[in-house]
């Protein structure tokens, strides 16, 4: 899982897009789907 820092708009715009398509698949906990909407969301966060 590649994970880079959110220092632009776009990159912004790019991990919401990401956060909503992984919300929408409802991911199981555990699963490596619902650990990199964790880490994005995080990241979101603090943009």
């Amino acid at each position: 899982m590649a994970i880079c820092p959110i220092r632009t708009e776009p990159d912004y715009e790019a991990a919401l897009d990401e956060i909503a398509s992984l919300m929408g698949k409802d991911p199981l906990p555990g699963t490596p789907e619902v650990n990199r909407l964790d880490v994005l969301a995080h990241l979101g966060a603090g943009a």
